[in-house]
């Protein structure tokens, strides 16, 4: 790492991670749940579609920013095998402590609306589920592990879940 640039590795580490997780998690799962066929509208209401593609496409700045903060703030990469070196708190993460698992679930249940897919949107709520346990039992405490009282700090100010403006 030179004049405070990220080293080369959370760069590569980044574009080759990202893409395997995100592809699997976003678009692999759903298709396999629908083959991108969609259902009756939900309710009778063509407008769950639209709500769906807004979700969607909210998402997307959101998991971007996340992955270039990871990088570009905390030098490291998502993948847990190569974590960030620093704590990272800005950007999104000013709002809310888990940015990139959040914008995953409002994706995957905005394909849900779109597809009007119960399997999806139940697959939305697995989904949070399972980012939750992982949250709460490994990452928060391998974050106050590794940042201490800098990381407690952090959580102080910042919610887990729900976004609010920074205090």
């Amino acid at each position: 790492m030179t004049n405070g640039r990220p080293p080369l590795w959370a760069v590569l580490g980044t574009i080759l991670a990202a893409p395997l997780f995100m592809g699997a998690v976003l678009i692999y799962v759903p298709y396999a749940l629908t083959g991108w066929r969609r259902g009756p509208a939900l309710f009778g209401f063509e407008g769950t579609r639209w709500i769906g593609v807004l979700l969607a496409l909210l998402a997307l700045p959101v998991l971007a920013d996340f992955l270039v903060r990871f990088v570009a703030e905390g030098h490291g990469t998502p993948a847990p095998v190569a974590p960030p070196q620093r704590l990272v708190v800005g950007g999104m993460f000013r709002f809310v402590r888990n940015p990139a698992y959040l914008a995953a679930v409002t994706a995957i249940a905005g394909e849900g609306l779109y597809l009007a897919s119960l399997a999806v949107l139940v697959y939305a709520l697995g989904a949070w589920a399972f980012f939750h346990l992982m949250v709460v039992l490994y990452e928060e405490p391998t974050l106050r592990a590794k940042f201490g009282a800098d990381y407690e700090a952090y959580c102080r100010r910042v919610p887990r879940w729900i976004p609010r403006r920074p205090r």
